[in-house]
């Protein structure tokens, strides 16, 4: 406990290290010191001015902690802890102290540079919401408890990082999700030490059960619509303050290749974009490996009108068939990587310039051929059939590229097996990461694939677990 005001503010300044936005005000109330301290990069300082310090500074009454409290023309209004004056004052509070009073009070008028809730741009929609998460967790918060006007909407509040104490809170339906679940996501997290966190996926690392896989392992959705959807199925969310992204768990391989968009429009068409992708993950993945194993390898498969097509095209090439496709998929990705973090306005002119200057240009020139651009290019394109499995695809494209070059088609086929046989291994807070086909799992087949009307989904998915099957009587 302090005395006077000048060594509380002294003791406070000093514990922050006398950083240049400590802001402090000092002022004497019926002979009695008040002093306010505060972080002035984080406190709406007109709403400071009008509403704490010139209604405390005008008072006329006998000051007190509970006087002062009654003056001061905010909602958020609490007393608070000597050892908690630190803490509060970094999270935007102004902390009020009183000469001879064994409390503080702190009020909470936190500001912060935020932006509006709009529609993200990895899950834009022709039809459905549009809103999205923000960078402040508050906001998100509220857009999910705009889904659920119930009591069964648990959220579970917690900190992470040594240095940026990071907020962080679990979301989940009780009455739905698996509690085993949510002890066992809480577990890690409180296991996790670390000198800051600064998004979600620093978090999502800790909650992974192969953190040195390739592979996701952790949903993640910019929309509150998509991760309500998730908690209604028994998934558990966790929301990171400071970052637009929310995790969920448990997930499973499927949920990449369906979107919010097929919940929106009809069921035949949502089906046939499914398959779409499928498709699309396949030539991702092997397009380029079946291409180069056919040259090499294989090329009695090839149709004879095609072959000759290939050669004519091909004979004048300096580089082996193999080292011309892995060069021009190292073209593609360093024009991506340039054209993704230059400003618009030069990406779209860089993209212009290599593709169609570049890849015209070395065509003409005999160090490319077309069928080679024509294959990679396309390959390059299916990745973005499913987005949000893109790295893993790119680096999948790679490797099917060295096994169709190195060892044929058995080096795909062999490839394919391996890939399929890992996946079949993984595991996600219980749920089979190729669930519901392996295991098959007839129930949640309506949202596979093939996608049936939401009348027909009268249970909830059966792949992980939750503990109420019936969506839909």
């Amino acid at each position: 406990m302090f005395f006077s005001a000048e060594e509380f503010l002294n003791t406070t300044k000093k514990d922050l290290h006398n950083s240049s936005d400590v802001g402090s005000r000092t002022l004497k109330c019926n002979d009695k010191t008040v002093a306010m301290i505060f972080l002035k990069s984080m406190i709406n300082q007109e709403l400071f001015s009008d509403a704490i310090y010139k209604p405390v500074k005008n008072s006329n009454c006998d000051v007190s902690n509970k006087t002062i409290e009654k003056v001061i023309l905010c909602d958020n209004v609490e007393d608070a802890e000597f050892s908690q004056a630190v803490e509060k004052i970094l999270k935007g509070y102004v902390i009020i102290f009183i000469e001879g009073e064994k409390n503080l009070i702190s009020v909470d008028i936190a500001k912060f540079p935020m932006r509006s809730p709009s529609e993200p741009p990895t899950s834009p929609v022709i039809r459905g919401p549009r809103i999205g998460f923000t960078e402040d967790l508050k906001t998100n918060l509220t857009l999910i408890r705009r889904r659920f006007y119930s009591e069964k909407l648990v959220l579970k509040d917690m900190k992470i990082g040594r240095y940026s104490q990071t907020q962080i809170c679990i979301a989940y339906l009780d009455g739905i999700a698996d509690k085993k679940v949510v002890k066992e996501i809480q577990h890690k997290l409180k296991k996790v030490d670390i000198d800051g966190v600064v998004d979600a996926f620093y978090v999502g690392k800790f909650l992974e059960n192969r953190p040195n896989s390739l592979f996701k392992q952790i949903g993640n959705a910019e929309k509150p619509d998509i991760v309500a959807g998730k908690m209604l199925e028994g998934r558990v969310a966790i929301l990171v303050d400071g970052s637009p992204i929310v995790l969920t768990l448990p997930f499973i391989l499927i949920e990449d290749f369906q979107n919010s968009n097929d919940y929106y429009t009809s069921n035949h068409y949502a089906t046939l974009i499914r398959y779409v992708r499928i498709v699309g993950f396949l030539l991702a993945v092997i397009a380029s490996g079946i291409y180069i194993s056919l040259r090499l390898f294989h090329f009695n498969v090839i149709p004879t009108k095609f072959l000759i097509t290939i050669t004519d095209t091909t004979q004048a090439i300096p580089f082996t068939p193999f080292v011309e496709l892995l060069f021009i998929t190292l073209l593609f990705q360093v024009l991506y990587e340039v054209s993704l973090r230059l400003p618009s306005y030069l990406g779209l002119a860089t993209s212009i310039v290599g593709a169609l200057i570049l890849g015209d240009t070395g065509v003409n020139a005999g160090l490319i051929s077309p069928p080679g651009v024509i294959v990679i290019a396309l390959a390059k394109i299916a990745v973005y059939t499913i987005p949000e499995q893109a790295p893993q695809l790119t680096v999948l494209q790679i490797v099917f590229l060295i096994l169709g070059g190195s060892l044929g088609l058995l080096g795909i086929v062999g490839g394919m097996f391996y890939l399929i046989n890992y996946l079949n291994r993984i595991d996600s807070y219980g749920a089979p990461y190729l669930a519901p086909y392996s295991p098959r799992v007839n129930s949640d087949l309506k949202d596979g694939f093939t996608k049936k009307s939401l009348v027909d989904m009268k249970k909830r998915p059966m792949s992980f677990s939750n503990k109420n099957i019936t969506r839909l009587k």
